[in-house]
């Protein structure tokens, strides 16, 4: 792989689908912005109330205005702290894999298994993202957009490593398009009836994969032999 930068991540903005502390325990903040992601997402930014969200974590509605300043802010908090932590997830496994003097190939494999792992675990955002962005405030929306593409560019130079006939132009039509396939999760039948979490990110890994290598396509034959309907 080609060298790239490995310093510090900067703090993230925010939490999404927070860690645990050692305890076991989210923090209140942590549990306010995993209920109000939840609850935005199934009735909509403007079909939520402070109450409610505070109702989801066991207090009062104006207790949440010692943790948020109100619903604007958990948003920004939920959208703007996803794409940092998209982003830098992506820098430190590209940062790995140089430092392992891996090749192109497994880094690729590794930011496909870091979106993969967003994809299944925060569907909520994925349906926040698509559907309020525009209620964030002009600085926030521009960061989030920002952040956006340097995540793309990330992909879009160890796709060309692993998949040289593509130039950036199609290498980055390829990725969007494969993160279209990977954040179709919330769209996907209800969980119960999808197979068991390791097994579906298993599939959806090998359809990212393919479409890559269908997208080096050139004269009926991919690089590695796949060859077109």
């Amino acid at each position: 792989m080609a060298p790239m930068s490995t310093e510090t991540p900067t703090e993230p903005h925010g939490a999404a689908s927070p860690a645990p502390s050692p305890s076991g325990a989210l923090s209140r903040r942590d549990q306010i912005l995993r209920e109000a992601a939840r609850l935005f997402a199934e009735r909509g930014f403007h079909g939520v109330g402070v109450d409610e969200i505070g109702a989801a974590v066991g207090i009062s509605g104006p207790g949440l205005y010692r943790h948020f300043a109100g619903k604007d802010a958990m948003l920004a908090e939920l959208l703007v702290g996803i794409s940092e932590r998209l982003h830098e997830g992506g820098r430190m496994r590209l940062a790995e894999a140089v430092a392992a003097d891996a090749p192109a190939t497994e880094a690729l494999d590794a930011l496909i298994a870091g979106h993969i792992d967003f994809a299944l675990n925060d569907r909520a955002l994925i349906t926040l993202h698509d559907r309020e962005l525009d209620r964030l405030r002009d600085a926030d929306r521009k960061r989030v957009r920002r952040l956006q593409r340097e995540y793309v560019e990330l992909w879009v130079s160890v796709v060309r490593e692993v998949h040289p006939e593509l130039d950036e132009a199609e290498a980055r039509t390829a990725v969007h398009a494969v993160f279209g396939l990977l954040n179709s999760t919330p769209r996907l039948s209800r969980p119960a009836a999808l197979p068991d979490q390791a097994v579906t990110a298993a599939l959806l890994h090998r359809l990212a994969r393919g479409a890559f290598a269908a997208g080096a396509v050139r004269n009926g034959t991919a690089p590695d032999g796949i060859r077109p309907d």
